[in-house]
């Protein structure tokens, strides 16, 4: 446990809030950050959700669904400075990855920790709102035509009548080595091992965890998958969906199967389309349906989701595999993929051919793991992958991808400029 003294605490001796001064200087004590640990923007979260909690100020700012586990003494101030704690250890937890042996990083976790214990704070509960509570997405200009107000928990509803057409959509899927299509339909084979984003944004967070096949090998699969639903005004509760191998809960991890108490919960839903094998989620509070799938060891994903949620996101979340593809550093050639087989290729080709005649990215990355893996169970993962994209796609003609497609570097009139620069520093940290 870390010395209370050392952090800023929320709560001076008195019971007062904290002085905006204090919580600036925990700010630019951590400056020495690395450029890829993401602590400043967890210190600058948890800055923003407790300034509503100032002397006077209202502390609307930091409902949620739940008690939120109060302090001593039970009092609202108490119950948002714990769901405020409960967000910032979740974001500590999030970038553990890229800080460990940060100063900064490891003082506020001790940090966090202290002051959890102080004010009595429960580890599970509501966590706050994002800080600047980003908009339902899809809203505008109200329409001038007389129409009822659009329920704010029906996004595609909403936005058809907001603007007088239907909504855009992207798809993004990860199976097998994991193969990795993008929302701007590249497709990479990758070699990452540990957690890494498929997505991070305003209103969704999707890691996937991946291992090697064997001892040594470059080849990895996904073994798990952690899919944060966050907060939503009206909508629902955040929901956190966890699964392993041989382990697809039919639920979320407290137990729930739709979003909870608000007055739009049910617009977040999971059904069981195959017991141990096939979950899907749909979460209409945003245009969202995810597909989660168990073949061969390994798990797949696929999401559809709505233009202005994949793109409701910071500079400061640019890694996401999603949206840039595996990076440079992390791809496998095709010199790679060739240098070793548990069977022919000759047979891997034949089993892969079966299910899939054309020969896409999907026919070679099938090859590619029944090759390596030696197990033609993985032939299902590609074919799976290829029906979702089926249903998935807004444009049936950018289905089928062929690798001299599949690997062509983004164009500026496939990506808005914010994206751009931020997917060029990702490259500069890469080299």
């Amino acid at each position: 446990m870390g010395d209370p003294g050392q952090f800023p605490s929320p709560w001076s001796p008195h019971g007062s809030p904290p002085t905006l001064s204090i919580l600036t200087l925990l700010l630019l004590l951590c400056g020495h950050a690395h450029s890829q640990c993401k602590i400043l923007r967890c210190n600058a979260e948890y800055v923003s959700s407790t300034l509503s909690l100032r002397s006077g100020g209202s502390p609307g700012a930091l409902r949620g669904g739940g008690s939120g586990g109060g302090g001593r003494g039970g009092g609202l101030g108490s119950s948002g400075l714990c769901r405020a704690l409960r967000s910032y250890a979740l974001c500590t937890r999030r970038t553990a990855r890229t800080c460990r042996g940060d100063l900064a990083f490891h003082s506020a976790v001790h940090g966090i920790e202290d002051l959890m214990i102080q004010h009595n704070c429960s580890r599970q509960g509501p966590t706050a709102p994002p800080p600047r509570g980003p908009a339902l997405p899809g809203a505008g200009p109200a329409r001038s035509s007389g129409a009822p107000a659009p329920d704010p928990c029906d996004y595609e509803g909403r936005f058809s009548q907001l603007h007088g057409q239907p909504p855009g959509f992207l798809h993004c899927a990860s199976f097998g080595d994991p193969h990795v299509r993008s929302f701007h339909h590249h497709f990479h084979t990758c070699r990452v091992q540990g957690a890494w984003p498929l997505l991070d944004n305003d209103f969704l967070f999707v890691q996937a965890t991946s291992f090697p096949v064997a001892l040594g090998a470059n080849a990895t699969t996904t073994q798990k998958l952690t899919i944060i639903f966050k907060n939503m005004q009206e909508c629902i509760d955040q929901k956190v969906y966890r699964a392993e191998v041989d382990n697809l809960p039919a639920a979320f991890e407290d137990g729930s199967i739709n979003g909870g108490d608000r007055p739009g919960g049910s617009s977040l839903s999971i059904r069981t389309a195959n017991p141990g094998s096939h979950v899907e989620i749909q979460a209409a509070y945003i245009g969202t349906t995810i597909i989660i799938r168990q073949t061969a060891r390994q798990l797949s994903f696929s999401i559809k989701v709505a233009e202005d949620v994949a793109r409701a996101f910071s500079a400061e979340q640019d890694l996401q595999l999603c949206v840039g593809g595996c990076p440079p550093s992390q791809r496998l050639s095709r010199s790679e993929r060739s240098r070793r087989g548990a069977i022919t290729i000759d047979t891997a080709r034949r089993l892969c051919k079966e299910g899939l005649p054309v020969e896409d990215v999907y026919f070679h990355s099938c090859v590619f793991d029944v090759f390596t893996s030696g197990d033609p169970n993985f032939t299902v993962a590609a074919q799976a992958a290829l029906e979702d994209a089926r249903a998935f796609l807004p444009d049936l003609e950018k289905l089928h991808l062929f690798p001299s497609d599949a690997g062509v570097p983004l164009s500026s009139a496939s990506l808005p400029a914010p994206l751009l620069s931020g997917l060029f520093v990702l490259w500069l940290c890469s080299q």
